[in-house]
């Protein structure tokens, strides 16, 4: 009997040992699973891969952990939080903000952004001069979201307080309809607002509405569990101390200042009405001489606003802006053809992408090719001399491009091989390209990221194959 009842405890025993931690378990399977959305905060595909502020970081953290990552995408901020909820997702790396109730078994990790909410118009509106006025004319948000606290708690000030819920809709999408004037008023933070501007360069700020909160993914912390919060919390701790989120951060949102309403509004418009004539022989060309199309669209933007009748003041042509001489080595005479003029930019880019170093990492090896485009690589070749002469690193375009404009100056571009150049054009030229990549990347024209509504959908990155993250600076 005593034996009998040493094994019944044996036995109770071992079905009430608890699971290892939540960390354990995750270096055991070597995998950290990751919701996010896709969308400009978040996730996307850009030129050199996946890309967006919550996937560096995510990335960044598995790489931590020696871990893959598996990233997968959800329609909302809310879905990505259920996610964690229910233990199919470890974590959410989905732009969600402080300013939310958390249901049971999920924590906060450290902010890492301070954002607020905005009311936002359309650009050129009459502002409203409370809450109130503006919901006699139509206040919309979406069902679940983060913006409903808000106004519920501006509603304990103005009882008379209305607002719509879209069941159908996102704050992206809202903002859309906002800038195009369906929607009178909607409510933003201003990372959702600073991201979605170039794409729909008609929305205005109507009033700030809310003190900041802090930008954080939700962690599981199931049954008391705080291990991987731990590990969390330890991860942005020493992030912040070396600068790394810091300058990820600059690199994401570092120029909301310098938006250029008429740069963006008229690029947006020939997105709709120019790019669809030329977008499948951008995608071919770019195929056939394994280049981004979306890096080419942009440049044959820069270069002629898609426009095949461009002619420059120098004498270039066409679509893509060839020379004659440019022209004839690409082995192409009609520059006004534009199929013949995008096949010939893409050689002619790849061509320039040949010439580079291959030692230089990207993007900056896109970023030298790409000013050689515009001024000649024999002139970034003595800028990168230039650089190395200043103490610079001649591989990082970061470096070079400030010694570009020095080939303007006599005393700099009489000790290089090919002499003068406008110096300060090719850094002009990325700059722009740069920022209508952006939008072409952001606003997902043509081949979008993967946006399953529900968990079953994983992208295949870099960081779920290696434990990488790639990173995307801005000139």
């Amino acid at each position: 009997m005593k034996a009998l009842l040493a094994l019944l405890a044996t036995l109770l025993l071992g079905t009430c040992s608890q699971p290892p931690p939540l960390l354990e378990q995750i270096l055991a399977e070597g995998e950290l699973r990751v919701a996010t959305r896709n969308s400009p905060d978040a996730y996307y595909l850009g030129s050199h891969g996946p890309e967006g502020p919550a996937y560096e970081l995510a990335s960044r953290f598995a790489e931590s952990l020696g871990v893959s990552l598996r990233l997968y995408t959800v329609r909302t901020r809310e879905a990505a939080l259920n996610e964690v909820q229910a233990g199919r997702a470890h974590l959410a790396a989905a732009g969600l903000t402080t300013g939310i109730v958390l249901p049971r078994g999920v924590s906060f990790g450290p902010g890492y952004r301070l954002v607020r909410e905005h009311l936002v118009q359309r650009r050129g509106a009459a502002r409203p001069t409370s809450m109130s006025a503006a919901a006699r004319g139509g206040i919309e948000v979406a069902v679940g979201s983060a913006h409903l606290r808000t106004l519920e708690e501006i509603r304990l000030r103005e009882p008379d307080l209305a607002w719509i819920e879209r069941s159908d809709t996102d704050t992206e999408q809202l903002l859309s309809e906002v800038s195009r004037g369906t929607t009178q008023y909607t409510l933003a933070s201003s990372t959702e607002f600073a991201l979605n501007r170039p794409m729909h360069p008609d929305l205005a700020i109507a009033m700030d509405l809310s003190p900041e909160r802090a930008v954080a993914w939700v962690v599981s912390t199931a049954g008391h569990d705080p291990s991987l919060l731990d590990r969390v919390n330890a991860f942005f701790m020493l992030s912040r101390a070396d600068g790394s989120i810091a300058v990820l951060l600059d690199r994401y949102y570092g120029n909301g200042d310098n938006f250029d309403y008429l740069l963006s509004h008229n690029f947006m418009e020939h997105v709709e009405s120019r790019l669809p004539l030329y977008l499948l022989w951008f995608k071919n060309a770019a195929l056939q001489y394994r280049v981004d199309w979306r890096l080419l669209a942009a440049m044959g933007y820069q270069e002629s606003r898609w426009d095949p009748a461009a002619v420059s003041f120098t004498g270039a042509r066409g679509l893509m802006q060839m020379t004659e001489d440019t022209a004839a080595l690409m082995r192409f005479s009609d520059r006004h053809d534009p199929q013949a003029s995008i096949n010939g930019g893409a050689k002619y880019l790849a061509r320039m992408l040949d010439m580079v170093p291959r030692r230089i990492p990207e993007p900056d090896r896109t970023w030298f090719a790409v000013a050689a485009y515009n001024v000649g690589f024999g002139h970034i070749e003595d800028a990168r001399i230039l650089a190395q002469q200043m103490g610079r690193n001649p591989d990082r375009w970061e470096d070079v491009r400030t010694a570009l404009p020095l080939l303007s100056q006599e005393r700099w571009y009489s000790r290089t091989r090919h002499g003068y150049a406008r110096g300060w054009e090719p850094v002009r030229y990325v700059e722009n390209v740069q920022a209508y990549l952006d939008i072409l990347e952001v606003a997902g024209t043509g081949n979008p990221a993967p946006t399953g509504a529900e968990a079953n959908d994983p992208v295949d990155t870099p960081a779920a194959r290696r434990g990488t993250s790639s990173g995307h600076p801005r000139g």
